[in-house]
């Protein structure tokens, strides 16, 4: 992971930084403390699961999702709180007020946030509830990273893409060089196979031991997609909703997500990319025409 802190990527991040909105930080009404963190790995049930606290009244739910897709979007922010975590090591700790900058509107927050954070949320926000969702079973966990997100990795038109839309470049930094690799321990940042294929299994065992260490029993409560409404509810206090317990991010539901994503920024990319080729050959021409 040390590429990461060349020069160079820090000279890239600075460029698109000129691209990225630059909201105000999110100010935390004290009367909606954050109250649940969902630390489970992704591809654990964590869409699923927001959609079941939206439904309980924990609005909002912030999800990885969200990361990607909010308006304006804060990805360049979590980048550089991701860079004290990791690359930092003698900065400051993250506190609350680090975190409601960018979760002040959130009383509940699951997947990429939840998981690449959850020491420091857990530390920052000591009076909420964690909930450990993890899959039953780790081999079909584990296939399901590969499948997904390892997939999306190893994309090369979707990482072509990214250097010619701003937005699209700061959706593929934030998660596939970013958070994921660091979460996954991959040795070379630019390929999560290269993490998430020998050590899955282990950094799941280790990521759920960190939590039982760190969370008093009454405050955890460890849960399966599977487990649905009942032991959620028992454990947040909340009365079981009639309807079903909400199923969401399948396989095809992540592909979509990805692809409508996509869409949305990669015209944009396409255009951007054909007007540099464009300029190129001109100056080109007129360099050789001379």
């Amino acid at each position: 992971m040390s590429s990461l802190r060349s020069p160079i990527w820090h000279a890239i991040e600075s460029f698109y930084g000129l691209f990225a909105p630059n909201p105000p930080p999110r100010v935390r009404d004290p009367s909606k403390p954050m109250q649940v963190i969902c630390v489970g790995l992704p591809r654990s049930g964590t869409e699923s699961l927001q959609k079941a606290l939206l439904i309980l009244g924990y609005d909002y739910t912030f999800h990885g999702w969200d990361m990607l897709n909010e308006s304006p979007h804060r990805m360049n922010a979590w980048v550089a709180l991701a860079r004290r975590k990791y690359f930092e090591p003698y900065s400051q700790p993250i506190t609350a007020a680090d975190f409601d900058a960018l979760l002040g509107h959130a009383v509940a927050v699951t997947d990429a946030a939840a998981n690449s954070f959850a020491t420091e949320l857990i530390e920052a926000y000591p009076d909420a509830k964690v909930i450990l969702n993890t899959r039953r079973n780790t081999d079909a966990w584990h296939a399901s990273v590969m499948s997904n997100i390892v997939a999306v990795n190893e994309d090369w038109l979707k990482w072509l893409l990214c250097w010619f839309n701003a937005d699209l470049w700061w959706q593929w930094h934030v998660h596939q060089r970013v958070l994921w690799p660091t979460l996954f321990r991959c040795p070379d940042f630019r390929y999560l196979r290269s993490g998430v294929e020998p050590f899955g299994h282990t950094i799941h065992k280790h990521h759920s031991d960190m939590i039982r260490e760190l969370v008093p029993t009454e405050k955890l409560l460890e849960w399966h997609v599977e487990d649905g409404w009942e032991p959620l509810c028992e454990f947040l206090g909340k009365k079981i909703p009639e309807e079903k317990f909400p199923r969401a991010n399948d396989k095809d539901g992540f592909r979509t997500r990805v692809e409508t994503d996509l869409e949305k920024l990669g015209e944009k990319a396409v255009l951007n990319m054909l007007a540099i080729l464009v300029i190129c050959v001109t100056l080109g021409l007129y360099h050789w025409m001379r």
